[in-house]
């Protein structure tokens, strides 16, 4: 089968489509995102655009196809990412919540649940939101781990045909959701009585039972709506239960697989854009000499080699993503190395492309920190690169039927 990297004229009409929303509403939507000091506030602003995006079906996109949605293709899913962060990570995080609090409910929920649960991401008006209720306070690296060591904290106890939820998360977009009574989906991460195991929450279930503790002010992602909040005995009928109970670990695992292959997208974005903003600068700015900067050997090549690595991140996410929606066998490690490599090399690009602009860059009115602030966040979120995502890593290189071909697919 021939391997073709061009786009095909219904992905060229995607980009095209989903770049000018990105350009018409969301970059003059962050510019108001960046005038608001409050941070419950600033997410509030995204709230109007999210209901732009769900009217024009971009909602549904998310959604895979033997589910009720329009999404089918990794490398689609990644040219709708790029697009989109390149003017707001922010305004994607907020929107894309159901990728990672459906995943389970797609891989093992009952058909009841399916029907239930995934709903109210077909719509075609609103803006409905879901969160992966995860991330503890105290960290979360080794939720899964056995007595003595804590695991995860927030437990979840059967009382007649009900599980009683308490404790606390905290970082996942919109944990309590729009108006603080929850998101219209919640899919927990507690231990119940048989182990760690993951229980979905609605929005009847969760309003006056969840307590915003503290809206985080973020440097970067300041759109994104994110909290710590306590879950004070969130009833939730027994049904609730996706899959078995002791089987959260893996299905967490799984439900962030796709997320972290899209972080090397994300920060793709970051790095397209900061190029943009130094390119332009190098090739108009002389500082002071007879010609632009861009004439000078050591510029242009910063300028070659962070766009050679701009494009190698591209590709690998494009690749990821494919494997990830694909099913293929290969798609845990080249999600890794996507969420790795590209969030790594992201940052490294942007920092790279400061110092070509100088001390100019450190005006945060001058458009490259806020890249940086962004950037910054993709080694650390989804899984941040040392406590999970290299150890992940580790363990796939060192199993015994480990063929390092294998994710090329020349083995």
């Amino acid at each position: 089968m021939t391997v073709s990297f061009a786009l095909s004229p219904e992905q060229q009409q995607l980009k095209e489509n989903v770049r000018a929303f990105a350009r018409g509403v969301l970059a003059p939507l962050m510019e108001e995102v960046r005038a608001e000091r409050d941070p419950r506030s600033r997410a509030a602003l995204m709230r109007p655009a999210v209901e732009t995006a769900v009217a024009a079906g971009m909602l549904r996109g998310l959604i895979p196809e033997p589910f009720g949605g329009t999404g089918s293709s990794g490398v689609d899913a990644a040219i709708f990412i790029e697009e989109i962060a390149v003017e707001s990570p922010d305004f994607f995080i907020t929107m894309a919540g159901p990728l990672i609090a459906l995943a389970p409910v797609y891989e093992v929920g009952t058909p009841e649940q399916i029907e239930r649960f995934v709903t109210p991401f077909l719509a075609s008006t609103g803006a409905p939101v879901a969160a992966m209720a995860f991330s503890e306070p105290d960290g979360s690296a080794n939720f899964g781990a056995p007595a003595p060591a804590d695991g995860v904290l927030t437990t979840a106890v059967p009382d007649g045909d009900e599980w009683v939820i308490s404790g606390r998360k905290a970082w996942s977009s919109l944990l309590p959701g729009w108006d603080g009574d929850g998101p219209d989906v919640m899919t927990i991460v507690c231990r119940t009585p048989g182990g760690v195991s993951l229980i979905v929450a609605e929005r009847e279930h969760l309003a006056g039972r969840i307590e915003v503790e503290e809206y985080y002010d973020l440097p970067g992602l300041t759109g994104c709506m994110t909290c710590r909040v306590r879950l004070n005995e969130v009833r939730v009928p027994r049904s609730h239960l996706i899959g078995e109970e002791g089987d959260g670990v893996r299905l967490t695992l799984n439900a962030f697989m796709a997320s972290g292959a899209s972080i090397g997208t994300f920060a793709t974005a970051a790095a397209r854009k900061a190029w943009e903003v130094a390119y332009d600068f190098a090739r108009t700015q002389k500082r002071g000499g007879a010609a632009p900067i861009i004439e000078h050997q050591a510029v242009s090549d910063v300028l070659a080699d962070t766009k050679g690595r701009i494009e190698a991140m591209r590709l690998l996410g494009w690749r990821a993503l494919d494997a990830v929606i694909s099913q293929d066998p290969a798609a845990g490690e080249l999600a890794l190395h996507s969420k790795i490599f590209g969030s790594e090399t992201g940052l490294e690009v942007v920092n790279d492309l400061i110092k070509i602009v100088g001390v100019t860059a450190y005006d945060v009115n001058f458009p490259l920190l806020r890249h940086l602030d962004d950037a910054l966040a993709y080694p650390i979120i989804e899984g941040s690169n040392t406590g999970v995502r290299r150890r992940q890593l580790h363990d796939i290189m060192v199993a015994e039927d480990f063929d390092p071909l294998s994710a090329s697919g020349l083995a």
